[in-house]
């Protein structure tokens, strides 16, 4: 089980998708059509064989536009693992009592959405590739937009909670993968790539994604760039998208 893609949800989609291209040196690799039956629409970025996504709503009273007035604007959204045995997965939270939201079985993926009132955080979707290394929701041909000269992958996203240590709970009985205290208000669950890190909410914008982490090769370039576009950058971090995304 590893982390594959993250999205993010913005009011307004390209000005955000442009600030995230030109300050982490990546492209637009995929706007999926498929988005609109939420009422969204979207970008996908490449980093590595990792992505990241973008979403916006495209018309009123949608669920991802409720999620912005409900959390004050720009934030995280979602959080998309690849899965080894999703039968297996699908199986467990079912036992847990997990809602599904959307579920999809394409001949060369499958995607199951989990309802984040179900488990904290994040709206969960747990996926399985055939071939693994492919990537459907990365577009027909996203290796040709994978731009690695300043970011090589994504390598953790952070979800924030009152009670940091139950919502870790949580996702560990989900996941069946164990939970650890590195802090007092940071818990972890290690996956076969990427971390899942549980934080203490302090911003007043409720339980949600509020950061992701990133592998950098090319950090004084990073930085540049984000000077240059006006982009905050402090103790190591940036914020785009109103997430922090941690340069690792």
């Amino acid at each position: 089980m590893r982390l594959r893609q993250i999205a993010l949800i913005a009011r307004d989609l390209e000005p955000v998708v442009a600030d995230l291209c030109g300050v982490l040196g990546i492209e637009v690799g995929f706007r999926d059509p498929g988005v609109a039956e939420f009422g969204l629409h979207n970008a996908v970025m490449p980093i590595g064989d990792t992505f990241l996504e973008v979403v916006s709503p495209q018309r009123p009273d949608t669920a991802g536009g409720r999620y912005l007035e409900r959390h004050g604007g720009d934030w995280g959204y979602m959080v998309i693992l690849q899965c080894d045995d999703l039968d297996a997965d699908r199986a467990r939270v079912a036992k847990l009592g997990v809602r599904i939201v959307w579920q999809a079985d394409l001949p060369d993926i499958r995607g199951t959405h989990l309802h984040p009132r179900d488990i904290g955080g994040a709206i969960l979707s747990l996926d399985a590739a055939l071939p693994p290394e492919s990537w459907r929701w990365g577009g027909p041909e996203w290796q040709k937009h994978v731009r690695t000269d300043v970011l090589t992958e994504i390598s953790g996203v952070d979800m924030q909670s009152a009670d940091p240590g139950g919502m870790a709970c949580r996702w560990s009985e989900v996941l069946d993968r164990p939970s650890v205290a590195v802090t007092p208000h940071r818990f972890e669950i290690a996956l076969d790539r990427g971390v899942l890190g549980f934080v203490r909410a302090e911003d007043g914008r409720g339980d949600g994604v509020c950061g992701f982490s990133v592998k950098v090769k090319d950090r004084a370039k990073l930085m540049r760039q984000a000077e240059s576009r006006g982009v905050k950058v402090a103790g190591g971090e940036v914020v785009i998208c109103g997430t922090r995304i941690t340069i690792g």
